[in-house]
């Protein structure tokens, strides 16, 4: 299939996946909630007779061709529980939830590739395996738990992709890397008590607000001595609740936080250092402290091969000025996790409106709203990916 080909098949459906986004936008569904999402999905692959298999109560996997070798491309289909603020005529209909990372897009693309590709079934050299996937915004994330069901196996692919909308590139542009491209992400909880007294007679008790204050303070020296300088880490804290009024030291604080790294074996010794150091701390002032990390996604890895393989085909597709090289970020995707099984690659579609000059909202604001011309280039891609691979 020639790229001419490829561009004319994705701008004829381009209106009508307009108004799938637009429908998945005003209904969105939180993570592992996602059932009228879910129907909608099999309904639209029903109607383009692709079969479906419903891999979790939310979960939907699909194939298309008939070769033997089985590649898989994603898309997350969950919202997030963020009040919409765009005013636009598709606003969400559901009161705290909005798709404010660009879900509506991913399965919009996902279900414009699935109809293109079923068209041209015979001509496929792969079989492709879509995975409309629950969950990627929560712990443990959606990507964990279908794994655990068998997605990447019967038929088993050799290798898995997916896309992101990205609101720093510009439409008919993506961003692409080999290797770590995103971090592990950890949430930390802490839980200090002591013994609560009058703020005027603070020898009575234990000052637990002050030695929480002294743990955000020190914790932050572990990712600078306790480290190679070399090697990216981050530890936030983000949250600290404690004491209900002017005079009174609390009985109990409490903190929440989190740990980004690409390194697992870093990733283990600052969250033993981070433990070490918070009991220490605690210690100091008579406050006993449960330190609780909640493991979260693995780092994000782009394999080498496959990484070059779909940077040549967008080069061929969109043009070497509209390939980016993608600065890896410490964000976090449960991606991750079909990364640390076979081959995947995770790129970023721009959905920047070209020549924009004013201020454009980003990912999880309540005013994101990626520009729908991208739909066009990322269905390119995956249909580009599908013939090219073999």
């Amino acid at each position: 299939m020639t790229n001419t080909e490829i561009f004319e098949q994705a701008k004829s459906i381009f209106n009508e996946l307009v108004d799938v986004r637009r429908h998945l936008h005003r209904n969105p569904e939180l993570s592992f909630v996602e059932y009228k999402t879910a129907e909608f999905i099999e309904k639209y692959l029903s109607n383009l007779q692709i079969s479906t298999n419903r891999i979790s109560e939310t979960g939907i996997t699909g194939l298309i061709g008939k070769s033997k070798t089985c590649v898989a491309f994603r898309a997350d289909i969950d919202a997030l529980p963020i009040e919409e603020s765009t005013n636009l005529e598709f606003t969400s209909k559901n009161p705290g939830v909005m798709h404010a990372c660009g879900h509506d897009i991913h399965t919009a693309v996902l279900l414009g590739t699935a109809k293109i590709l079923k068209q041209f079934e015979d001509k496929l050299p792969v079989q492709i395996k879509l995975i409309f996937q629950p969950g990627e915004e929560k712990l443990p994330g959606g990507a964990k738990e279908l794994i655990k069901l068998g997605v990447l196996e019967n038929p088993k692919p050799v290798a898995i992709f997916a896309q992101h909308t990205d609101p720093d590139t510009e439409i008919g542009k993506i961003s692409i890397n080999s290797g770590y491209i995103m971090a592990s992400a950890d949430e930390l909880y802490w839980t200090l008590n002591g013994k609560g007294s009058h703020a005027a007679q603070p020898h009575y008790g234990n000052d637990t607000i002050l030695a929480a204050a002294n743990i955000v303070t020190n914790i932050q020296s572990i990712s600078n001595k306790f480290k190679n300088p070399l090697s990216p880490a981050v530890i936030s804290i983000t949250s600290i609740n404690g004491g209900t009024a002017t005079n009174v030291f609390p009985d109990q604080v409490k903190l929440m936080g989190t740990l980004r790294t690409f390194d697992n074996m870093l990733r283990s010794q600052l969250l033993q250092k981070i433990d070490e150091f918070s009991k220490g701390i605690a210690k100091l002032y008579g406050v006993e402290c449960q330190f609780s990390p909640s493991l979260g996604y693995p780092a994000l890895q782009n394999d080498e091969e496959m990484t070059r393989f779909v940077t040549e085909n967008a080069i061929d597709l969109l043009g070497d000025k509209n390939v980016l090289r993608f600065e890896p970020k410490m964000w976090a995707e449960d991606f991750a996790y079909y990364s640390n099984q076979l081959p995947a690659v995770f790129w970023f579609n721009g959905v920047r409106p070209r020549n924009h000059s004013g201020e454009f909202f980003g990912l999880h604001s309540p005013k994101y709203n990626p520009a729908e011309e991208s739909i066009i280039y990322a269905v390119a891609m995956f249909v580009k990916i599908a013939f090219a691979f073999k």
